[in-house]
């Protein structure tokens, strides 16, 4: 029986590893399919960073060149195989080509063979079949592809750079995180907070009704123009101190989210109030302040204590307005307000004709005034209104729809109507003492 040649065990050896080459190069052409959900990040970045041109790997051209001497008889047989994976969006390609042509045997000497090494090697290339090991890494090509991708222009870079911020997480190292562990969120009774806020209302309808319009109007412009920068800065490195202070001045009266990234409600109040100033006469604004300054805090006070009435509960609103709120806080509001109203009109200097309407008209402007401010505050929704993050690719601040600025622009125009429908002067001038 004529044994089997010893360059056929080689032979047989070269195509066991010509199988292992195969199924690593199918698996690894093959690992972008399996992990496509990576590939989708790269499609939020750009268009330019598809999945079929992250996910594909180049061509692979591999030539497995093997030489073995043979033991006995003193034949070498050496034999080439080029293989070639290209993977594209339909699957995987694998070509397999075995030069036949170029399997040789040569005679030697028995005594020569013993100096003779086995010798394999395996190239990888794009599309040659040198002797050199080179092998170019998909990983490469996805990770330029990804820095190409992500180069923005100017334009859009200075479209996305904005002064405001939104959804931002705040530097815990900071002093606003510091400070916002200790207070408490918008759920908490926060007694301090209503006493400050209606602090804040008599204190600036004082000083309209006390000051000549041309030095109130210049003075809640520097106010709130002052406001608004320290809202700007005061998160930005290096103004911590702003917050260190408004801590130091507001203490707890001071919500947790508005240590947290958000604007305070300072910035609502302080607008609100400047634009009833220049919308409405000295009278109108001066109401329509202290409803803001009594019906907020009131029907917040008693829509919190309420709030297991169920049939008082405004649940979805209408179109969203007065989701979450009470019926029982607005009545409350309202009913705050009405004391205020009444002395106030009554002791107003009406001149020696009296009240146009008597007692009669004065009850009825009193009522109305505090449902007007007290309808203001339910109107508004909780959680408020926010504006869209951006509006034709530029960056909108995270402003919303605050009852600190909807309740005086309301009521300061509530009043307005109802003087109107009584045939009241809009220059009524108020008492100094109330």
């Amino acid at each position: 029986m004529k044994l089997l040649h010893p360059a056929c065990c080689s032979c047989a050896i070269d195509v066991l590893l010509l199988r292992l080459f195969l199924c690593l190069a199918i698996f690894r052409t093959a690992r972008c399919g399996m992990s496509h959900h990576h590939c989708n990040y790269y499609d939020k970045i750009s268009p330019l960073s598809s999945p079929s041109i992250l996910c594909k790997d180049p061509p692979i051209s591999t030539s497995l060149s093997t030489t073995s001497p043979m033991l006995s008889g003193g034949s070498t047989v050496t034999s080439e195989t080029n293989i070639t994976v290209v993977s594209d969006e339909n699957g995987v390609e694998v070509t397999a080509e075995n030069d036949s042509n170029e399997t040789e045997a040569t005679l030697v000497d028995e005594e020569e063979t013993d100096n003779v090494a086995s010798e394999i090697s395996i190239t990888t290339s794009e599309t040659s079949t040198d002797s050199t090991v080179t092998e170019t890494e998909p990983a490469d090509e996805a990770t330029s592809v990804v820095e190409e991708s992500v180069d923005i222009s100017p334009v859009e870079k200075a479209k996305k750079k904005s002064i405001f911020r939104r959804n931002k997480k705040i530097d815990e190292s900071g002093s606003a995180a510091k400070i916002a562990k200790k207070l408490k969120n918008r759920n908490s009774m926060n007694m301090k907070r209503k006493i400050v806020h209606v602090l804040f209302g008599v204190g600036f309808a004082s000083l309209n009704h006390a000051l000549p319009r041309e030095y109130f109007k210049p003075f809640m412009l520097i106010v709130n123009t002052g406001n608004i920068l320290v809202e700007v800065l005061r998160y930005k490195k290096g103004f911590g101190w702003m917050n260190k202070t408004i801590h130091l001045c507001l203490g707890s009266s001071i919500r947790k989210h508005e240590m947290e990234g958000k604007f305070l409600g300072s910035l609502y109040y302080f607008n609100g109030v400047t634009l009833s100033t220049f919308l409405y006469p000295k009278t109108a604004t001066t109401l329509g302040i202290m409803q803001l300054a009594l019906a907020d805090p009131s029907a917040s006070y008693f829509g919190r204590k309420t709030k297991d009435v169920y049939w008082s509960r405004i649940e979805n609103g209408f179109f969203g307005l007065g989701r979450n709120k009470g019926v029982l806080g607005f009545l409350g509001g309202a009913l705050v307000c009405f004391p205020f109203n009444y002395q106030t009109l009554t002791n107003a200097k009406w001149g020696p004709d009296g009240v146009p309407g008597g007692k009669r008209a004065i009850l009825l402007a009193s009522i109305a005034l505090g449902v007007a401010g007290s309808f203001a505050d339910l109107s508004v929704p909780t959680p408020a209104l926010t504006l869209p993050p951006s509006f034709c690719g530029i960056k909108l601040p995270p402003l919303s729809v605050d009852d600190n600025f909807v309740v005086p622009v309301v009521s300061g125009w509530a009043c307005m109507k109802i003087f109107n429908h009584l045939g009241w002067s809009h220059d009524l001038q108020l008492s100094n003492f109330w």
